[in-house]
This record gives C-alpha cells, structure tokens and sequence, in this order.
C-alpha cells in the first residue's frame, strides 16, 4: 500500500511538472490573450502602438498567466496541507502531532527540484526571444532620426529618408556638412599649430577636449525644443523607422509609453560600447503620443517631455518638402502646412522661473503662440 502511495505521489508530481512546463512554454507564444485576460492583468499597460510593443505586450500577459496559474496551484497545496494534516484533525483521528515526513522521497525531491529549474529555463528562453525581436536591427528602416537628448530637452533631426517618402523623391541624406565638421573638429584640445595638445591642461585625457561633441549628429531639418514650446517630432505611419540616440550632457532615457519600450539616451555612446539605435517595424496608427525622458537627469526631469506626431506618409513626405524649403519656417508652421495642431497636444511646455511656481503653475499655455 505504501509503495503504491509513492507511486500515486509521484504520477502527480509528474503531472505537476508538466502543466508547469506546458505553461511556460505558452508564455512564449505570440498568440494574443483572450481580451478578459488582457483587461485584467494588463497591469495599466498602454495599448501598444507597434509590432515590437504588441510582441511584448503578449509575453507579459501570458507570463502573468503562467504565474497565477503557478501561485494557485502551491496556494492550494498549502491549504490542503493545512487543513489536511492540521493538529486538530490528527488528534481527532488519533494520529500523531506530525504527519508523515517525506523529505527522503527522492522521485519526489528531484521533481521538485527540477521543474523550478525548468520554469527559470523556460521563462529565460521566451524573454530573450522577445527582446531578440525588440532590439533586433534588420527591419531595412526608410527614416532614420537623430535623437539628441539635454538638460531638460530634446532635439530632433532627420539624418536619412528613402526615394518614397523623401522630398526629393531620391534617397535623402540629411546631414549638415558644416555643422558636422565643426563638431567633429571639436574632439580634441589643440595647440597654437592646430596639433593635437597632448599637454595635461583643460583635460588630462590626452589631450581629448571636454567639449567633445563629435559622437552628436547635426541635420539640416531639426527640431529643437525649448522652455516655452514641446517639440514634436513627426514621423509616418506603416513605415519601418532607426532611432539613433545621443546625450549632450548626463545621461537621459528616450521613452514613448505607446512603444512599451524605453532605451537610454548616453553621451560617447559609441566610445563606452552602447548600441545607440533601435528599429521599429512601423507605427501602426496616427495620432498624438506623448513621450518622456525615464532617467533622473536633473531639476527638470520630470517636465522633458516631447511628442510623437504620427502621420500618413503621403503627409510626411509634404511635410518634409515644406521644412526643406523653408529652412527658417519654425516646426509650428509645416505641421499647419499638413493640417495638423501645430504645437503638441499630448503636453505643455513648463515653466522655468522657480519664484513663479511655488504655487504649482508650472505649465506654460501653448495656445498663446498660436
């Protein structure tokens, strides 16, 4: 009778391992969650607004499912245990204070043994899946953008656009040749020559001056935010798109809630070994998106906001041809151009004058540039 109590435990400790297994092998699959299921352990996620969020948005969902369906089973165990071997219920039935101990049952110790393992394993394997389709970057964008963060704003700029969507209607190199060679000239000290200064001076770093802004990227079309006014950066809908990310001082954290996805934002990137770009496969709907700096950077940090206007690419495309053929229009002026708001609708610009905003005024009104 014993032995076949043994076995019985151990076909249910096999069970046990397998639903476990099974569980986390659906924690991996790019089937959506039945809706119930996403409204209820979405945890206050936004809906996601590309491929890559929608990825994973999926793998939260169904690793919370694996996990309650896990602390369900062990809660249950626990109360079985409780109420099945309680003192009380011992005494009744004139058994000892203990119940049967079972800590030399070794079937039983390897199970549970090996199917924690087997979750970790498992739950390691679908994560890093999912990141490998998030970071990866073969997605052949057709808009790269140069993403410049500092204290507390941001920068935008247009650095490459193809034949479909370019103003020219030719690949589209939007570098700014000039700019570009002066801050790459800005790398290093110099002496009264022009030589490279190896004296330990301003920077004892051989010579490689503080200044150093030649890892930034400069573009002819830019948008530059201010105090007074939240930049928007526009970008087209269905269309794969490469994020290049640099800080010109501490370090920021590029976010867009939409994205379910944030990267952060570092000076010398390149220098310090850090993928500086990440893809997308497209924005798959337009509208208005606010977006963030995620990083404690300063006074202003939580006020470093931008906007993400996304557009059809037919609008893009007219709205790039306007801002390259007007240079000293303001950004304001070519969103109008393309019949959108022409200052952000998702955020307000703040207000930097601290004796003025004790009160908690902090916002400035947009509407008054209009």
């Amino acid at each position: 009778m014993e032995q076949r109590n043994r076995r019985g435990l151990g076909r249910k400790a096999a069970v046990g391992a397998l639903i476990g297994a099974a569980g986390m092998t659906l924690a991996g699959c790019d089937v959506q969650p039945p809706e119930p299921v996403s409204n209820l352990l979405h945890m206050g996620w936004p809906e996601g607004i590309t491929p890559e969020a929608h990825e994973m948005y999926n793998f939260w969902i169904w690793v919370w499912v694996v996990a309650w369906t896990i602390g369900i089973i062990m809660w249950g165990i626990f109360l079985w245990g409780i109420f099945r071997w309680g003192a009380k219920r011992a005494e009744k039935n004139g058994k000892g204070e203990f119940p049967k101990q079972l800590q030399y049952n070794i079937p039983l110790e390897l199970v549970l043994t090996a199917v924690p393992i087997v979750i970790v394993m498992a739950l390691f394997f679908f994560t890093v899946q999912t990141q490998q389709k998030v970071v990866a970057m073969d997605k052949d964008p057709k808009v790269a953008v140069d993403v410049t963060g500092f204290q507390w704003n941001w920068k935008f700029g247009y650095a490459e656009v193809a034949a479909d969507l370019s103003p020219t209607g030719q690949d589209w190199d939007g570098t700014d040749e000039e700019r570009q060679a002066q801050a790459d000239a800005s790398e290093y000290d110099r002496d009264e020559n022009g030589e490279i200064s190896t004296e330990h001076g301003d920077n004892p770093i051989h010579g490689r001056s503080k200044k150093d802004l030649s890892y930034l990227d400069y573009d002819t079309v830019e948008t530059l935010g201010t105090t007074e006014e939240v930049p928007v950066l526009v970008l087209p809908t269905n269309t794969p798109i490469e994020f290049r990310l640099a800080s010109g001082d501490v370090s920021h954290s590029f976010w867009i809630p939409e994205f379910l996805f944030k990267r952060d934002v570092y000076a010398h990137p390149d220098a310090n070994q850090q993928q500086r770009a990440f893809q997308i496969e497209g924005i798959e709907q337009e509208g208005a998106f606010v977006g963030r700096c995620a990083e404690m950077c300063g006074t202003y940090h939580a006020m470093m906001n931008f906007e993400l206007r996304a557009v059809s690419p037919e609008d893009f495309t007219e709205y790039m041809k306007f801002r390259t053929e007007n240079p000293e229009a303001p950004n304001s002026e070519a969103l109008k151009h393309i019949g959108q708001e022409p200052y952000a609708t998702s955020t307000h610009p703040f207000n930097s004058d601290r004796t003025g905003t004790r009160e908690g005024d902090n916002a400035v009104d947009h509407n008054q540039n209009a």
